[in-house]
């Protein structure tokens, strides 16, 4: 499926998604549509390979969760993305449509906070139990004393 088509299939099923470039194709979707649109994305569009799930704190705007996945037959990329706004923390896991995801949600999550509705083992991954706070918030003080880390 060419990038044009892509974006026509796109625009059919989710006409709310703001879909810019071509490689790779960048997809806004609204929270509320993240896991339908990567639902779609691996079934309709044959986006099988999972590449990358991250977050990234915009600050006032608030948090956006950012993945990436690839149809490596016929060469499409995706990234796809969703604000979460401000003061918001969650979101759809994509784990039940990419296992592959599972361990990025849960570094998201420890990373930044971001709890995934429906994760089976949404837990701390890089940091200890008793950590607390999430560093690569922007809110976070880094100068905030610490356990030594094991």
């Amino acid at each position: 499926m060419t990038p044009e088509q892509a974006k026509a299939s796109i625009g059919e099923r989710f006409g709310t998604a703001q879909v810019e470039g071509d490689k790779p194709l960048t997809v806004a979707v609204p929270v509320d549509q993240w896991a339908a649109f990567a639902r779609f994305a691996k079934d309709t569009l044959g986006c099988r390979f999972f590449s990358f799930s991250t977050a990234v704190d915009w600050k006032e705007q608030g948090l956006e969760v950012v993945a990436r996945v690839d149809n490596v037959d016929t060469g499409l990329s995706l990234m796809m993305k969703t604000k979460l706004g401000p003061g918001v923390s969650e979101c759809q896991s994509l784990v039940p449509v990419y296992r592959g995801a599972d361990w990025m949600e849960r570094e998201c999550y420890d990373m930044f906070g971001i709890r995934f509705d429906g994760h089976p083992d949404l837990r701390r991954i890089l940091l200890g139990d008793d950590w607390v706070g999430h560093p690569l918030l922007k809110s976070y003080a880094v100068d905030t004393p610490h356990p030594p880390y094991r």
